[in-house]
């Protein structure tokens, strides 16, 4: 049963507050019994509050949604404005009801919910004994879920989590890419290449942004290493780029300038994989091994350190990597002294440089000059003059 006796019981406390009717959005007196039989959730939040603002039309959109779907809902705004007009201001953007504005009965509502920041949203219900209770605050649990969140109550988020459980360990990449009404990804140049086609590969899941400089950086660091396999092992390894773009615009301007594959902008997948890999900070590089599951939740270091040299970035491969570069700096002199630089040169380790002598890219170990920004490759020193170990 939906509402019915467990807001009739509400009704009655909120009645005991000190509540006698509620405001429609056109300022009409509404009974407070027009609640009875509905799904109910006090909404505390306030103009000046600059997240309530953000927050509100989310929730508009979530409310009218429901409502449209056939849910039985409503909820009623308490104002913590300082004022009448803050009040009516901030109500005017909801389709909801609302509390009269009272300072007293506010702070009544506040103190019985444990109201201590806003926005809150805090749907009404009854506990297994019947007494009167209500559920914690689903603000947080409507910004992940949306409209798959209701009923917001902690029963539904343990379901929701379950099921991101079910698609972040399924190794379903359909399930995991997807969507009931997609099944492919796209290209720069709107192509649609099918999630099966990726099956067998090892897929890197990058989220990123064109307004994020460290992003911008990163992507020429991951382009090296596509285009790199995509000689070394064709076919072996693809990148699917997850947007935290702010516009369709600056999600074009990222895609356009690589050669990876991405979720459609407009596709709520994106938000629902930031949310599943709990996706704190971008730059951040995922990848998924042949059986689609996830091998190695911080990419990003394993190509920034060792580049295509540690493929398929699991970690076994990346220890093997890291133990065959120990052994190699062992064997390598810790300076030396080159006839084609006047300073001493000292041995270091460098994600990425350019050897001053033959013009080429060098990863990893390097001999410089802290003097002169002087770097060369240890292939191309010149072994008479080598110094001691």
């Amino acid at each position: 049963m939906e509402g019915g006796e467990e807001v009739k019981k509400h009704v009655k406390m909120l009645q005991l507050a000190g509540v006698q009717s509620l405001l429609s959005n056109g300022g009409k007196e509404v009974p407070l019994s027009s609640i009875e039989g509905k799904m109910a959730c006090l909404f505390f939040s306030a103009h000046w509050c600059r997240p309530c603002r953000n927050f509100t039309p989310k929730l508009v959109q979530i409310y009218t949604m429901l409502q449209t779907t056939g849910k039985n809902i409503e909820i009623i705004f308490i104002s913590l404005d300082h004022d009448q007009t803050s009040f009516l201001d901030h109500f005017k953007s909801m389709p909801w009801l609302a509390l009269p504005f009272n300072t007293s009965l506010r702070q009544k509502l506040c103190s019985h919910f444990g109201i201590e920041h806003i926005p809150a949203l805090i749907p009404l219900s009854v506990t297994p004994s019947g007494a009167l209770g209500f559920e914690g605050d689903a603000v947080k649990l409507v910004e992940e879920y949306g409209a798959d969140a209701y009923p917001f109550s902690v029963k539904r988020r343990g379901e929701l989590e379950a099921m991101d459980d079910a698609r972040r360990q399924g190794g379903k990449l359909q399930e995991l890419l997807g969507c009931k009404d997609r099944d492919y990804v796209i290209s720069a140049e709107g192509i649609k290449i099918s999630i099966a086609d990726l099956t067998g590969k090892t897929v890197g899941l990058y989220f990123g942004a064109h307004w994020c400089p460290p992003c911008r950086a990163f992507t020429k660091q991951l382009m090296e290493v596509y285009n790199e396999l995509k000689i070394l092992r064709p076919g072996s390894f693809e990148v699917i780029f997850i947007s935290i773009d702010r516009s369709k615009d600056e999600f074009q301007a990222s895609l356009s300038a690589v050669p990876w594959l991405a979720i459609p902008y407009s596709d709520t997948t994106r938000q629902e994989l930031t949310r599943i890999f709990a996706i704190k900070g971008i730059p951040a590089l995922l990848i998924l091994g042949l059986d689609g599951k996830v091998l190695k939740t911080d990419g990003r270091t394993a190509i920034s350190t060792y580049g295509a040299t540690a493929f398929p970035f699991t970690e076994s491969r990346v220890s093997e990597v890291d133990e065959a570069l120990r052994k190699e700096g062992d064997n390598l002199p810790r300076q030396v002294n080159d006839p084609r630089h006047g300073h001493e040169l000292e041995l270091d380790m460098a994600k990425a440089y350019v050897c001053d002598e033959c013009q080429q890219k060098g990863r990893h170990w390097v001999f410089y000059c802290k003097q002169c920004n002087f770097d060369l490759h240890p292939s191309c020193v010149v072994e008479s003059n080598v110094g001691s170990l």
